[in-house]
């Protein structure tokens, strides 16, 4: 009997093995990690401060630059609104201006950027430039700031704007003290010659006269550019009775009105902003004199809001159609004083013809704890 045929081994059923996952889905998920890294330390090193926010405002992430300019660390803020980086009225306000935003799409600083200013942990006041992304995903939106503190540029600008001041006071001095002190004795000289060739009858006399009266407008005008350059009316009597001798020496009827309004008593104690305002409306009257034709100029000081209004207008022949933001050295200065201040300088066309230059220092930037 031939015998039965082996039978095949039985293979045991083998224990599934744990799922793993493939090489190319653990590749991708270190990858995301290690992009998620670089993008971090990119923004831990950046040098402007990085805010993102959703759309009620709230704080999602803030980078190592922006902790230290507001002072304050990333876990402390975090849920929190971002108008907590804001005085009054702004952080008020702030709000409001997304919600308009999120609602009708107009922007007001989104994609425009602009200066502004910004609150400290310990609640001090800070200039900033602040520009503003917005970014959409499938599911939400999120806003993205960017922040630049200008503490150390305003600083730096308000020191070469006060050695500009010192050397307009020493050189308006010199002029009051020196030359017009000489040509004073040169006048009294001329005079005593005058009088010597008219007691002797000779014709020489009227020549004389003519220098001495030739001597006595450079005088006056000499005067006049050393009270320009050092205003001691401002110093000693204040910012209103400064713009009012600016007003009644520029006045030249028929030829030049020019007159100062200030419907309500403006006294401003601190000296440095009233210097800016006053060399602020002196070279807003010295373009209108030189470059618009104008007839008649007004200068006008108001409070406002707690704040301060100036405003000088003329009736001449009005911006050019060049005219630019940039145009001119002059408008540059009023506009780093206006900012100096943490004010805003605006020129436009004036009400029916003419130029208006528009200075406004809110009350805010009045107050001690504003950066200077």
């Amino acid at each position: 009997m031939n015998p039965s045929p082996p039978r095949p081994l039985k293979r045991k059923a083998a224990g599934k093995a744990p799922h793993r996952k493939s090489a190319p889905a653990r590749n991708a998920k270190g990858a995301v990690s290690q992009s998620e890294l670089q993008l971090r330390a990119i923004l831990d090193t950046a040098v402007e401060g990085i805010i993102t926010i959703d759309e009620r405002g709230r704080i999602e992430a803030l980078n190592r630059a922006a902790e230290r300019i507001f002072g304050w660390k990333s876990p402390e803020v975090l849920g929190k609104n971002v108008s907590m980086f804001m005085p009054s009225p702004y952080r008020e306000m702030h709000d409001r201006f997304l919600s308009n935003y999120t609602k009708s799409g107009e922007a007001k600083i989104i994609g425009i950027g602009r200066e502004v200013v910004g609150l400290r942990r310990d609640g001090t006041v800070f200039p900033m430039d602040l520009a503003v992304s917005e970014v959409r995903t499938p599911r939400r939106r999120l806003f993205t700031g960017f922040v630049r503190d200008l503490t150390e540029r305003r600083r730096l600008e308000a020191e070469v704007l006060e050695i500009s001041e010192q050397e307009r006071r020493r050189i308006g001095q010199d002029l009051h003290d020196g030359i017009c002190q000489q040509l004073a004795g040169l006048a009294l000289v001329t005079h005593s010659i005058e009088e010597k060739l008219r007691k002797a009858r000779r014709p020489e006399a009227d020549q004389i006269a003519r220098c001495r009266d030739e001597i006595a407008g450079i005088i006056a005008e000499t005067r006049r550019l050393a009270r320009g350059l050092c205003p001691v009316v401002l110093e000693s009597e204040g910012l209103m009775a400064a713009l009012d001798e600016l007003a009644r020496s520029t006045n030249q009827p028929p030829r030049l009105k020019c007159r100062f309004e200030c419907p309500k008593a403006t006294p401003l104690g601190d000296s440095l902003v009233a210097t800016h305002l006053y060399r602020i409306a002196q070279e807003a009257v010295n373009n209108a004199i030189k470059h618009s034709g104008a007839k008649t100029i007004t200068i006008t000081l108001s409070p406002i809001d707690g704040g301060l209004h100036l405003m000088v207008t003329d009736n001449g022949s009005g911006l050019p159609d060049s005219f630019t933001a940039n145009t001119g050295m002059g408008l540059h200065i009023m506009q780093y004083r206006a900012r100096l201040l943490g004010g805003t300088l605006a020129v436009g066309p004036a009400n029916p013809n003419g130029t208006s230059v528009t200075c406004v220092i809110p009350k805010l930037a009045l107050e001690p704890t504003t950066p200077r």
